[in-house]
Parts: C-alpha cells; sequence; structure tokens
C-alpha cells in the first residue's frame, strides 16, 4: 500500500507533519481529516525501483511512447477535457481510469503527451495536482492550485466543474473580441491591396499620359506621383521598393512589439499606452477587469487561501497595471488590512468594483461578488465590442473613401487643365 507524507493545521493552527497508508490520495486525505487535522499539502512517496531487470521489464513495456508534438495545448482541447474529466468524476469512476479513457481517445499531439505522463505519475502514487504541475505546457498554476484544492477538500469534481465553466466563459469572451476585429482586418488588407495596386498600375500610366501633354501639374497630382514612384521602386537613388516596407510592416510591428514587451519597463510602458488609448481603451480595461475578478472568485471560491489567489491572479491578469494594483492589495491583506482599499487607491479599476468588493468583505462572500462583477463586466465588453465594431464600420468607409477621393481628384485637375488648352488649340 502506498505510503504519502503530508503538512496539515491542527485544532490550533500549527503545523504538523506526518505520513499515512492509503491506496490513493483521497483516501489519504479522509484519513488524515479523521484525525482531526486540516491538510495543505498531501505527496506520494516514491517508491524505490526493484533492481531485477526481470521485475523492470514488465513496467517498461507498459509504459506508453509518446509521438512528436511541437507548442503548446490548445485552449479549447484542454476546456473539453476538463469538462469531460469532471463528468467522469461526477459519475463515480477512479481518476486513474477517467484519465486513461480521456487518454486513450484523445488524439495524438501534445495533449496525449501530456496525458500519458500524467497517467503515468497518477499510477506511480502522485496526487493528480503533482502530476499535472509537470507538464506545464497543457496545465498551468492556475490549474494546478484550483485541482489541488479539489484534492484536500475532497470535492474535485466540482472543481473541475467550475473550472470548466471558468475556461469556457473565458474562450467564449476571446472569440467575441477576435471575431469583431476579423472585419475591419480584411477590410484594411483589401484597401491596401487595392491602393497599391493603383499605386504601381494606374498612377504610371496617367503619368506618362501628362507628360506626354506637357501639362502643369497640381502639388496635389505632383505628391501622388512622387507616391506612385516610391511605390514602385522609381525614385532616383531609391534601391527598395516601398511596397516592400507596406507588406513587411505589418510583421515588422509585430516583431518590434514583441521584443519592447519582452523588457519589463517596454512592457509596463505599452500596459499603460493600451489603457490610455482612445477608443480601445475602456474595452481592454474592461476586459482584463472581467478576467482578474472571474480567475480570484473561481480561486477564493475553489479554497485556494486568498494570499496565494491574489498571488496567481496577479500573474495571469495580462497587464502590468493591474499586475501592480494586485501586488498592493496582496501586501495590504497580509499587513491585516482590506481588499478594496488599495485597489481603490490605484484607480484601476471603477467605483462600482471596488465598492462591490468592500461589500463583498464586509459580508464574507467575497468569492461571489467577484464572479458577480465578472458576468457585469463581460456584458459590458459585450456591449463595447458591438459599439466598437459599429464606430469602425463607418470610419473606415470614410477613411477609404477620403483616399480614394483624393487620388480621383488628384487624376482629374490634370486632365481638366488638358482639355481646355486642347479646346484653346482648337478654337486658333
Amino acid at each position: 500500500m502506498p505510503t504519502f507524507t503530508f503538512e496539515a493545521y491542527n485544532a490550533s493552527g500549527k503545523t504538523q507533519r506526518g505520513s499515512i497508508e492509503a491506496n490513493d490520495s483521497a483516501e489519504a486525505i479522509a484519513r488524515i481529516k479523521a484525525q482531526g487535522l486540516y491538510p495543505t499539502q498531501v505527496k506520494a512517496q516514491k517508491v524505490a525501483k526493484k533492481s531485477s531487470s526481470e521485475s523492470a521489464a514488465p513496467a517498461a513495456t507498459k509504459r506508453k511512447s509518446k509521438g512528436f508534438s511541437i507548442g503548446r495545448v490548445k485552449p479549447k482541447q484542454l476546456t473539453l477535457f476538463t469538462r469531460q474529466l469532471s463528468t467522469l468524476q461526477d459519475a463515480g469512476l477512479p481518476l486513474l481510469r477517467s484519465l486513461q479513457i480521456l487518454e486513450a481517445q484523445t488524439k495524438p499531439g501534445p495533449l496525449k503527451n501530456c496525458l500519458i505522463t500524467v497517467c503515468e505519475e497518477v499510477q506511480g502514487g502522485s496526487s493528480l495536482s503533482e502530476a499535472m504541475s509537470k507538464t506545464p505546457k497543457a496545465f498551468n498554476r492556475l490549474y494546478v492550485k484550483m485541482v489541488n484544492a479539489g484534492e484536500i477538500g475532497g470535492v474535485l469534481d466540482v472543481i473541475l466543474q467550475r473550472l470548466s465553466e471558468f475556461m469556457e466563459k473565458a474562450q467564449r469572451l476571446k472569440r467575441k473580441i477576435r471575431g469583431a476585429m476579423i472585419y475591419p482586418i480584411v477590410v484594411l488588407v483589401v484597401a491596401a491591396l487595392i491602393l497599391s495596386a493603383i499605386m504601381l498600375f494606374i498612377i504610371p500610366k496617367f503619368t506618362e499620359i501628362f507628360l506626354e501633354f506637357g501639362v502643369k501639374l497640381p502639388g496635389l497630382t505632383l505628391g501622388l506621383m512622387k507616391v506612385s514612384h516610391w511605390v514602385g521602386g522609381a525614385l532616383p537613388g531609391q534601391q527598395i521598393p516601398g511596397i516592400v516596407f507596406i507588406v513587411a510592416s505589418p510583421f515588422l510591428f509585430i516583431v518590434f512589439w514583441k521584443l519592447i514587451r519582452k523588457a519589463g519597463p517596454g512592457r509596463a510602458i505599452t500596459d499603460m499606452m493600451l489603457l490610455r488609448a482612445p477608443i480601445v481603451g475602456k474595452l481592454i480595461r474592461k476586459t482584463v477587469i472581467a478576467r482578474f475578478t472571474r480567475t480570484l472568485g473561481t480561486l477564493i471560491s475553489a479554497g485556494v487561501p486568498i494570499l496565494e489567489a491574489i498571488t496567481i491572479t496577479k500573474e495571469t491578469s495580462g497587464n502590468y497595471v493591474f499586475e501592480r494594483a494586485l501586488q498592493n492589495v496582496h501586501d495590504s491583506i497580509r499587513e491585516g488590512e482590506s481588499f478594496a482599499a488599495p485597489l481603490r487607491e490605484s484607480k484601476t479599476c471603477d467605483a462600482i468594483v471596488t465598492n462591490m468588493i468592500d461589500v463583498g468583505e464586509e459580508t464574507g462572500e467575497m468569492d461571489a461578488m467577484l464572479l458577480k462583477i465578472a458576468d457585469n463586466y463581460d456584458e459590458e465588453v459585450d456591449v463595447a465590442v458591438e459599439s466598437l465594431v459599429s464606430l469602425l464600420e463607418p470610419l473606415m468607409v470614410v477613411c477609404l473613401g477620403g483616399m480614394v477621393g483624393t487620388i480621383v481628384v488628384a487624376m482629374f485637375l490634370p486632365m481638366v487643365a488638358m482639355i481646355e488648352s486642347l479646346q484653346g488649340g482648337g478654337g486658333d
């Protein structure tokens, strides 16, 4: 029978360490609780491998081979796995059997390789959270801590259900924002292609006609011709056509943006700029508030200690300004002060958020209040995304219309002069 080492609090709040024999981690937790202790960590002792080659051979044949895979596990796959594992645990299947079923039905890829590792670790006596912590490609710190809280509390199926709901809502929010951005991006790409084609093929034809007639060109037409020459690489001394820069500029911008955000000061500056940006700044702020309140509320409701929950939330917030605010909240709670006060001083959240958190502290329902804030801001993000899309459509029409109109006017003015000169010549 496997032996488990544990750390737990006794009735007086003192830490106590020891070991206990049990068939699995769930039984070990139950036996520890039966002794009047409150476990905080339960780990299986590693069993020494047998030196006999005969006894080692069967174990080697049972080990599954992992296929080649690149990258991390897709959030959609992980969400589906969490939902299915929650269902199997709720149905009463043993944990190892549930993991083996899900691993067998998973297609080859990063998730399958991670599940193979998890199954081997659990079969060797490790707890589920300990096994998942060894596969960070699939299970991040937030996931592992929630599973650990579910194991200690004996409510793994409930925690997995909450975790799957949390992941589904986060994915739904991302899909809405990405879906809303597809239309403007497609329009901008098509417009850039059309304008580039006009500059490369249409404007040069008009330029030849104007030069043949010797018409005096206005400044607007001359400026447009210079742009056309730059795009086609026809300017004196120009070595690289401008079309190369136009095509490469989005990729260069993405690389430059990522390089800036890799540095601490660069990330801080860009996050501040994004929050203060017109139009999109409010949308980003609402999205971050919805994410951090849902993450923190889910962790607290799962039984994760408040300080550890805030630390995890800070690491997953995705914005430097909110990370700094949550660090101040962490320090405030550690010193015995309130949650809402440092958050209010940071001015990162609206007054309604800090007031609801203040009420949650007073009533002892912080997790429920945080989840209500998240639901409210999810709805506000939906409205903000729809408003942004409805604003971008006429804005893009006006911008594109202005560009095309400028080109038409620039080409039409010399033609008027040509017609007048021809008419004058005919009158003579």
